[in-house]
């Protein structure tokens, strides 16, 4: 395939949920490396009047090799992937409790409307090995949910909360525990 084509399936069997493939020249700089790398290789050019020519890839034997490797490390071994939500949520302390609550409670509805969503995927029947991705997503979704909705829970009952008066010892403390 040429590298549009491959955006274009990729959105179309709606692996763009799980694969970042918006930038067109981020695939064709993946693709230079892939090709570096002997993992593809070019199999020929064609040219449509409409179109500039497209070069055209076929994945190599050592491709499909690394390919095996990747997903048996991926599947097997968890890791810190390092999403950017938890990282906020360290910082929380920056915020108030009623701040914290508002911006949980704008989450919260992102999240039930994502859902929704992803369930409504659920009534195009596919083979599971094709969507399995959707159902770790969906499964990540309601976990995240449940979670936000505890939380929020917690901040409006009073059972989670914290001042910044309360706090600062805590920092002053922590900052002379690292210089030591």
């Amino acid at each position: 395939m040429h590298p549009y084509a491959i955006q274009r399936l990729i959105k179309q069997w709606g692996k763009d949920q799980v694969v970042n493939v918006g930038q067109r020249a981020s695939l064709y700089r993946m693709i230079d490396r892939l090709d570096e790398a002997g993992l593809i290789t070019t199999t020929g050019t064609d040219r449509d009047e409409r179109y500039p020519e497209r070069t055209t890839y076929e994945v190599t034997d050592a491709g499909r090799a690394a390919t095996r490797q990747w997903l048996a490390e991926i599947v097997s071994t968890p890791r810190n992937e390092f999403p950017e939500f938890p990282a906020a949520l360290s910082f929380l302390l920056m915020l108030t409790p009623e701040t914290t609550a508002d911006l949980l409670e704008q989450r919260r509805a992102h999240l039930a409307a994502r859902l929704a969503d992803q369930d409504a995927k659920l009534e195009i029947p596919l083979p599971r090995i094709i969507a399995i991705e959707d159902d770790y997503t969906r499964a990540l979704t309601r976990a995240e949910l449940t979670w936000v909705e505890t939380t929020l829970a917690d901040l409006r009952d009073g059972s989670f909360t914290w001042s910044h008066e309360e706090l600062a010892p805590l920092a002053s403390a922590s900052m002379k525990a690292a210089q030591a």
